[in-house]
């Protein structure tokens, strides 16, 4: 399982960062995922051109993070989407 997410990685999730809530929010429904930080901030649009993103891009069709990908491939994008997706499938 992977977690693509900013630079801040899994950092500040208690003051409501992105992708640290999704980080959060996978950890705490059983898993380890493996976090590779994108380069780019949505904030900072210039941060985010060229190939920084092209394998978000193949992947979920945007550029935005976080963006899981599961052990069987499946792709959960956005932070909402992902605390909702760990929510209903817990570790075994």
């Amino acid at each position: 399982m992977k977690i693509y997410t900013c630079g801040q990685r899994d950092r500040q999730a208690s003051l409501g960062h992105p992708c640290g809530r999704a980080v959060k929010a996978v950890r705490e429904a059983g898993y380890a995922p493996e976090i590779e930080a994108v380069a780019g901030y949505k904030m900072l649009p210039w941060t985010r051109r060229g190939d920084a993103r092209k394998e978000i891009r193949a992947l979920s069709g945007q550029e935005d993070v976080p963006v899981l990908v599961t052990d069987d491939g499946e792709v959960v994008s956005g932070t909402k989407t992902i605390v909702a997706w760990a929510k209903e499938h817990p570790a075994p």
